[in-house]
């Protein structure tokens, strides 16, 4: 599998990042002068009635954000409390502020929207101007007492009351700031909590070790049709991901002990029929962010592993701790 550019010149020091080192630091300069305007309140941001978990990274990239707010859903909905999802919609053409349902279309919403309306049974809005979402999700919705703004780290024009950061095994890769490096706002940045997916969380707090299971895939065609992982033993097998980090789903089929042939593509690709078929293959295996992207043109052979996020209950404990907190200020 050849290296993407994010490998190559984010995750480590290379010629091109060293030369992109003076344009990181304008690129920094901005971005404190934008926090700061927002903390002085230069630039007005936006209360809402209702509590806001925002989930988000300091990389660019994918690192585990919409695992954990499905499992951050789920886990508020079993305490009592009715959480709706707002998400900008990336990838989707959509501009304003629109509801996302189970047959929304994926060119229309985004990806990743779709895939929590289906699997979060959560009111889910989409919008660039996600103020304007949440406003929208809130009046739509109005049993709905905390909000969970995924990837919104970086969007100050909404106020939050708790701010989780995801990381995954690779860090923060060469630690320079964009577009040096892959890091969006300053390693110094401070957030409520860190989630840490597949490695250890590290000496930062507080901070929790989040990991994705799942062995059971789900055909992309017919959906209520399901095959565990052993039903691919000994198969010709290929594997593509359209995520922000290919590598960590290969090695998960790895761990199956599935031997795939694997395609890395870019995060959110929109893919055609053409470019999976790949010949001599019994079945391919792909991300459910991968699969609602294939579904007008997907084959029986195709299948969708199903992953939920696992955690462990001191970080919900936490979470609890932080909205009844808020009730009581």
């Amino acid at each position: 599998m050849r290296a993407s550019f994010p490998d190559k010149h984010w995750y480590r020091l290379s010629a091109l990042s060293l030369a992109l080192w003076p344009a990181s630091l304008l690129y920094r300069l901005l971005v404190t002068l934008r926090r700061l305007a927002y903390l002085s309140g230069a630039l007005r941001a936006v209360k809402l009635p209702v509590a806001v978990i925002v989930v988000g990274n300091l990389v660019a990239g994918g690192t585990g954000k919409t695992p954990l707010v499905l499992w951050l859903a789920a886990m508020l909905k079993k305490s009592g409390r009715e959480p709706g999802i707002v998400s900008r919609g990336y990838g989707g053409s959509a501009v304003g502020p629109m509801a996302v349902d189970a047959a929304s279309a994926v060119d229309l919403v985004g990806d990743e929207p779709l895939l929590m309306a289906r699997a979060s049974g959560c009111p889910v809005w989409i919008g660039r101007d996600r103020a304007g979402a949440a406003s929208g999700l809130l009046a739509a919705h109005p049993g709905c007492d905390v909000l969970i703004l995924d990837d919104g780290l970086q969007h100050y024009r909404l106020e939050r009351d708790i701010e989780i950061a995801v990381e995954d095994e690779r860090g923060v890769g060469n630690g320079l700031l964009l577009p040096a490096g892959p890091l969006r706002e300053p390693v110094s940045r401070r957030v409520d909590a860190w989630v840490v997916n597949s490695a250890p969380p590290g000496n930062r707090g507080p901070a929790y070790r989040m990991d994705l299971r799942g062995d059971n895939f789900r055909r992309v065609a017919a959906p209520r049709d399901g095959a565990p992982a052993a039903a691919f033993a000994r198969k010709k097998l290929h594997a593509v991901a359209g995520i922000g980090n290919p590598k960590r789903f290969f090695d998960h089929l790895a761990g199956l002990g599935l031997a795939t042939v694997n395609h890395a593509f870019p995060d959110h690709h929109a893919y055609s029929a053409g470019e999976l078929d790949f010949g001599e293959c019994d079945a391919l295996l792909m991300t459910e962010k991968d699969a609602v992207k294939c579904e007008a043109f997907a084959r029986q052979h195709w299948y969708a592993l199903q992953v939920e996020a696992q955690l462990a209950p001191a970080f919900f404990d936490f979470i609890l701790a932080k909205l009844n907190g808020l009730k009581t200020a």
